[in-house]
């Protein structure tokens, strides 16, 4: 987990198999310092964290990315226009091994979509 995260988990939901998130983008993070001056974008390191992040929040378990398969970065996400976001997460679980795809969305705008493999430490 980020010591400053750049999303505040406003609330999480789940069922079996789906976990969804609402999310806020914390707009003074210091990170939009060098992310880039004057015209700040999430950084996708920070999109595949929060994927992490949320998964281990909801599972109750320290989880490491052991396979990223798919990775898209679709649109650009600019903290001053798009402050609140929603992550949907669908996984299955296999031994030791967690597969996820999910979307990060805002209304109806896909930013970011995951597909790959946590294995829990």
């Amino acid at each position: 987990m980020l010591t400053h995260p750049v999303f505040k988990i406003l609330s999480i939901n789940s069922t079996e198999g789906l976990i969804s998130a609402a999310l806020e983008i914390d707009i003074d993070n210091e990170i939009f310092n060098g992310h880039f001056p004057d015209q700040p974008v999430v950084p996708g390191a920070c999109m595949v964290q929060l994927v992490k992040d949320v998964l281990e929040k909801k599972l109750a378990t320290t989880l490491q990315l052991k396979i990223a398969n798919n990775l898209k970065f679709l649109v650009l996400i600019d903290p001053r226009i798009t402050t609140n976001l929603y992550l949907q997460l669908n996984y299955t679980t296999e031994d030791d091994l967690i597969k996820v795809n999910g979307d990060l969305t805002a209304e109806d705008v896909v930013y970011f979509k995951f597909q790959g493999v946590f294995m829990q430490k």
